[in-house]
């Protein structure tokens, strides 16, 4: 028995009814049809109502999860002591500590986890601890640094400066607690002259926080 996506499918009293059809009975919370993927329903019953019925059933267990574990971690491409490999930075100034995605010489992702222990913190600002715009300007330049300083674009540890940056905007506050998510991209290199434009997006969570364009100078410029 075939049914099409745009069937009236009802379920009364514990029963399958279709329009025009003999009722067929429901003795499991599952309904598969010859040529189709189960669905997995989610039978509740109403006061004098009929019962309903959800496809939506995984959502009713997730606040059976704790919070905890409901969640899983970010993935690691690179950790910290490969980024100390590739990036100059050092404390106080590392500010990526994770990759989480990496294309050689096209994209990176990277995290900057941001505690209340930023040695920024204490002066910007002590009443309402505010990541300044600058440092998060500068944390996605280190991403972007970890774009280009590999081998598969030429380049070198010795050879990373940060050559110009437009159409920055900040969206909102980044604060104590946040995860800066950094998604550096290339858009144009010249190897000739050792340029590479760039454009970069800092999230927190899903809400766009900063974004801009970069420049960056791979070469003995």
């Amino acid at each position: 028995m075939a049914l099409a996506s745009n069937s009236l499918v009802s379920f009364i009293q514990g029963s399958l009814s279709l329009p025009g059809r003999t009722s067929h009975s429901l003795p499991s919370p599952s309904l598969s049809f010859p040529g189709s993927r189960s669905l997995s329903l989610k039978l509740t019953r109403r006061s004098n109502s009929p019962l309903l019925c959800s496809l939506d059933a995984t959502n009713a267990t997730d606040k059976d999860t704790p919070i905890e574990t409901r969640f899983p971690a970010y993935p690691t491409v690179m950790d910290i002591n490969q980024i100390r490999e590739i990036l100059p930075h050092r404390f106080p100034f590392l500010l990526v500590d994770r990759v989480i995605e990496y294309n050689p010489g096209v994209s990176a992702v990277g995290i900057k986890n941001v505690t209340i222990n930023d040695n920024f913190f204490p002066g910007h600002f002590p009443e309402r601890p505010i990541m300044p715009g600058v440092l998060m300007v500068e944390a996605m330049a280190q991403v972007g640094g970890l774009v280009m300083l590999q081998p598969e674009v030429g380049g070198s540890r010795e050879n990373f400066f940060f050559a110009g940056v437009d159409k920055v905007r900040f969206r909102k506050p980044v604060i104590a607690g946040d995860t800066l998510v950094m998604r550096m991209t290339l858009i144009k290199l010249q190897k000739r002259f050792g340029i590479a434009k760039m454009e970069g997006k800092a999230y927190v969570g899903t809400d766009l926080v900063c974004e801009g364009e970069f420049l960056m100078a791979t070469g003995s410029t």
